[in-house]
């Protein structure tokens, strides 16, 4: 789905949402709550995936932070959502056709994997999405990984999700568990192949992942992450629920609602 209309349909949801009047969630319900920063904390002036981005959230105590890997043609894993980096940066770079030291020279503020890791590793909690693309070298790919996160634990420090549950395979020298397929539309054929292949749980929209759902997976003893609530009460409707991971593009807005009532029910 199109970044702008999956936007659009979101903040529609949301604003209706918005307007129902929510009783507040438990004390415990609002410890239990992990917020995911999607893409870091980005607007006009910061970029999506940077480490400027990435910097605004882990100064502010956010838990964890969802982020893209592209690769670049001499296989160097990359963090940037698009195939290409025009939407982002205005200027029209196909990733994997491009060599590191080049996207390095022309963008710099696009980090590797590796600097994300070293930044970042054990500081905020890394959902790693595994982006549908060609893995030229699949084996050789899957070895640069597994060396980059080899100080990481995977589940603990780190969860891969994709659209594309097929994609997993590049990255299975990870236990299932970490493992997050995400859904869009498609969310009861992915909850089928997260049953059926013992996934570590499904994410998605809160909407779209509603209770019986939610019941299904949390008896087979899987998580479930929704997106992408903006108002306070979209999030009490969610953590109501019982939901822990909450993904959001307004990662520290959320954090203040959730810390407003978490000390007004002391």
């Amino acid at each position: 789905m199109a970044d702008w209309l999956q936007h659009f349909m979101m903040r529609a949801v949301d604003h209706l949402f918005a307007i129902v009047p929510q009783t507040r969630p438990s004390q415990r319900q609002l410890n239990m709550c992990k917020i995911i920063s999607h893409r870091g904390e980005h607007n006009t002036q910061i970029k999506e995936n940077t480490c400027d981005a990435f910097d605004r959230i882990l100064a502010e105590g956010i838990w964890g932070l969802e982020c893209d890997i592209r690769w670049t043609r001499d296989l160097v894993p990359m963090i940037h959502h698009d195939v290409s980096t025009d939407r982002v940066f205005g200027q029209p770079i196909v990733i994997p056709d491009t060599s590191f030291e080049e996207l390095r020279t022309r963008i710099p503020e696009i980090p590797t994997l590796e600097e994300l890791i070293q930044r970042y590793g054990k500081r905020l909690h890394l959902m790693i999405e595994v982006k549908t693309e060609i893995y030229p070298e699949p084996d050789q790919q899957k070895q640069i990984l597994r060396n980059l996160l080899q100080n990481l634990s995977a589940g603990d420090d780190y969860h891969f999700i994709s659209l594309n549950p097929d994609m997993f395979s590049y990255v299975d020298f990870v236990p299932k568990s970490a493992m997050l397929p995400v859904s869009e539309i498609n969310f009861s054929s992915l909850s089928e192949i997260t049953l059926n292949r013992n996934l570590g749980g499904l994410t998605g929209h809160f909407v779209l992942l509603h209770r019986r759902l939610q019941r299904r997976h949390e008896a087979a003893g899987q998580k479930i992450g929704v997106g992408f609530p903006t108002s306070k009460n979209a999030l009490f409707s969610v953590l109501k629920r019982d939901i822990e991971w909450v993904f959001t593009n307004d990662a520290l807005k959320l954090k203040k609602i959730r810390n407003q009532f978490l000390k007004s029910s002391v």
